[in-house]
Order: C-alpha cells, then structure tokens, then sequence
C-alpha cells in the first residue's frame, strides 16, 4: 500500500501544477487554485503514512539528530511521509507564488520556469521566486486599497 501512496502523491498534485502552469489565464484556473484545500488529498496520504507511525516519530522530530532522521525516512513509510511532506509544502509554495505574481503583474512566461523549478527543487524555485518578487512591484490600486490575499 505504501508504494501505491507515494505513486498517487504527485499523481494527485500534478493537475494543479498543471494548471498554473499551461492554463494561468483560465477563469477556472483561478477559481481552483485560489483554495488552499488544493493541498488536502497529499496531507490525507501524509497523516496515512504519519499517524500509524506516531510513537516512533514523534520522538525523532522532537529531538531530531541526523542518525534519528535518517533510520525514520530511510524506509518506504518514511520516504512516502516526506514525499507527501515535500509534495505538499511544494504545491502551497508554488500555489502562493503563482497567486503573488497574479497581483504583481509577473508575466506567466516568466512564472512558468520559476513553477517547474518549484516543483522540482521547492526551495530553490521559492527563493527564485522571491528574488523575481523584489524587483515586481504591486500595482499601486492593489498596495492601496485590497487587502494582501495570503490563504
């Protein structure tokens, strides 16, 4: 079951990437990736993976040293959990940019690589994106009268 978890992981992300990526300008688009629930299906198979296994992970993440982190993931129900995990906090990431760059006007030609790198190496493809979003200033009517939309 756990190899089929962490097949159906990105299988279940991968229409959102998806998505931001080749239909940004897509009434529907907007309306789906603009909930955080996008991420809900992965955090499902995460606490799958996770909740089972709470005794013997709990004690690793709270007093986390290399060799605890490494004998936790270096099984199948622990790689699925970070999968899930980076999955998940990849997708929140990346959905955040694209709705950021929405507001600041970022082309979604230049977002497109900035999204696949996130998808790829999420931290990497966040910090591109907030290096892009220094120098992408929000329109003035947004900084003046909408509130900043973070969920």
């Amino acid at each position: 079951m756990t190899a089929a978890l962490f097949t159906l992981t990105f299988t279940l992300v991968a229409p959102f990437w998806a998505l931001m990526i080749l239909l940004p300008r897509w009434s529907g688009t907007v309306r789906i990736v603009s909930s955080p629930l996008i991420v809900l299906p992965v955090l499902v198979i995460y606490a799958m993976v996770v909740l089972p296994a709470l005794g013997e992970v709990l004690p690793v993440v709270t007093s986390p040293t290399l060799d605890g982190v490494r004998d936790l993931l270096g099984g199948a129900d622990g790689a699925t959990a970070a999968w899930a995990h980076m999955v998940a906090f990849d997708l929140f990431a990346g959905r955040w940019a694209w709705l950021d760059s929405r507001e600041r006007g970022v082309p979604a030609l230049v977002m497109a690589p900035v999204l696949v790198l996130t998808i790829l190496l999420g931290p990497v493809g966040l910090a591109a994106y907030l290096g892009l979003r220094a120098g992408w200033a929000r329109p003035a009517a947004a900084v003046a009268g909408e509130p900043h939309h973070l969920g």
